[in-house]
């Protein structure tokens, strides 16, 4: 099923609780234009607000995932001051990462090139499949830039500090199975089918306890908890929620019967 898609951006549910957000522009490599914000943001609003989203998968139409920030837009306003543009920056940033206000788990599907804020929109999500075409990198200081969308922050978040400052300080951008050595994604899946291969994960998300999997995917974000304690304190509420839960026991019963669980969020 379909959603209503707005410029630059598809909706599509192919299956209940699953979400596809597929960026649409690939004429121009899925560059982060004005239109095509505005249309990620409304997206997003109305993915939060449904009650029985599961997971959500992103990924780019044609060759590539994302080619970042659009460059005729980050060179639009020469005369602007450092405020105004700071102003404008952080608006284009909280606009990208706000698929981290969705308290499901997310999946960077990364079909081509994920370059710039495209790999920190990649960056953003839970987990990260490569096909075997993708390329990622953050090249920003080979246009003058320095680095931005929580960059960062985020690649340390996924490879280490001693890696990102590597990535970040060159800029080069590294091939799929780099990138899988380096922790900058999950798996490198098949070329041919591979959203298909990506959707099938997807729907074994969907599949498990929902409650479960919202504390477990808020847990692990933003690089898990500070230390052991920390983890300890919040393990010993969330657990006791889910085991106050009637998912709990049918998960249980499942086992002892051999059976796939059926889950209801309750």
């Amino acid at each position: 099923m379909s959603a209503p898609s707005t410029p630059h951006v598809r909706l599509d549910r192919p299956a209940p609780g699953v979400a596809v957000i597929t960026l649409d522009d690939p004429d121009r490599r899925n560059a982060m234009s004005t239109e095509m914000t505005a249309s990620w943001v409304a997206a997003i609003d109305g993915l939060a607000a449904d009650p029985d989203l599961r997971v959500v998968v992103v990924t780019g139409a044609g060759s590539a995932f994302t080619s970042g920030g659009d460059t005729a837009w980050l060179a639009a306003e020469p005369d602007a001051t450092v405020d105004e543009l700071r102003t404008r920056m952080l608006g284009f940033y909280r606009a990208w990462l706000s698929i981290t206000k969705l308290e499901v788990p997310t999946i960077a599907a990364i079909n081509g090139p994920a370059i710039g804020a495209g790999l920190c929109l990649a960056l953003a999500c839970d987990i990260r499949y490569a096909a075997p075409a993708a390329k990622v990198g953050a090249p920003f200081v080979k246009l003058g830039l320095h680095p931005g969308m929580a960059g960062t922050f985020l690649l340390p978040d996924a490879v280490g500090a001693a890696q990102a400052r590597e990535l970040l300080i060159t800029g080069r951008v590294v091939g799929a199975e780099e990138a899988l050595r380096l922790g900058l994604v999950s798996r490198v899946l098949a070329g041919e089918g591979f959203l298909d291969e990506v959707l099938t994960i997807a729907h074994d998300i969907a599949a498990t306890a929902p409650i479960a999997q919202r504390l477990t995917t808020l847990a692990l974000r933003g690089g898990g908890h500070a230390d052991l304690e920390t983890a300890l304190q919040w393990e010993a509420l969330a657990q006791p929620v889910t085991m106050a839960t009637d998912d709990l026991h049918e998960g249980i019963a499942a086992v002892r019967e051999k059976r796939a669980p059926r889950f209801t969020g309750r």
